[in-house]
């Protein structure tokens, strides 16, 4: 079926006796094999965004399997995208709007203040504190969602996030460069770039986000 991989036949993979692969070749090695799986996790995402209220639920469940991927674990698309959006449901939703509201606020007072300093240098101060959390929030934010997908308990995933997103910024960079950079440039191409949005628009860059931060959240996470 096109959501299942049948993992009892035999077809293209990896020699049990090959050298593992790391860095750019590991990452082409899983464009390789689970080119597929993305087409289909773009259109199961896209589909349980439907109903709108459910866009949380359908981004962590995506960020899981992905992670699963880059984890070089087995995955069957269409149960394990099910299993971790009914899951985490209810952490889902706290990601999605602490990182909102965070960043819709602090992004608001960045705009605010950055108007009114040119008139009092003063204000710069604010403008530099609403800067701060938004910043912070954005690199947190991509260590977030795999941390609440473990047993930690909600506010120490938090707080560990927020400790991941100032000690380890680079890769949290890359991420968010990842996430956000092409989606922009599609919602700004639209509609040429509704083929690309349809099939790999949102996978794809989640999968090259989560594997700039494996390594990090290696450390932390393990697939359930």
């Amino acid at each position: 079926m096109f959501f299942r991989k049948n993992y009892s036949q035999p077809g293209p993979g990896i020699s049990k006796d090959a050298p593992e692969k790391k860095g750019v070749a590991r990452f082409f090695e899983i464009i390789q094999l689970e080119a597929m799986t993305f087409v289909k996790l773009n259109l199961l995402f896209l589909l349980f965004c439907i109903p709108i209220v459910t866009i949380p639920p359908a981004i962590f469940a995506m960020n899981q399997v992905i992670r699963k991927i880059v984890q070089d674990q087995p995955v069957l698309c269409f149960y394990d995208f099910r299993t971790a959006f009914k899951k985490y449901l209810a952490r889902s939703y706290i990601a999605f709007f602490l990182t909102a509201i965070l960043l819709v606020i602090s992004g608001y007072g960045l705009y605010f203040y950055l108007k009114l300093a040119a008139d009092n240098f003063i204000l710069f101060i604010p403008f530099m504190i609403c800067s701060t959390i938004f910043l912070i929030t954005l690199l947190s934010s991509t260590y977030l969602y795999g941390l609440l997908a473990t047993d930690m308990k909600v506010f120490q995933a938090i707080r560990l996030s927020f400790i991941l997103g100032v000690g380890k910024p680079l890769r949290a960079i890359l991420a968010v460069l990842m996430y956000y950079g092409p989606l922009i440039f599609a919602i700004l191409a639209f509609p040429f770039s509704a083929m690309y949005l349809l099939f790999i628009g949102f996978s794809v860059p989640c999968f090259i986000g989560n594997f700039f931060l494996r390594t990090v959240l290696k450390q932390y996470i393990t697939i359930q």
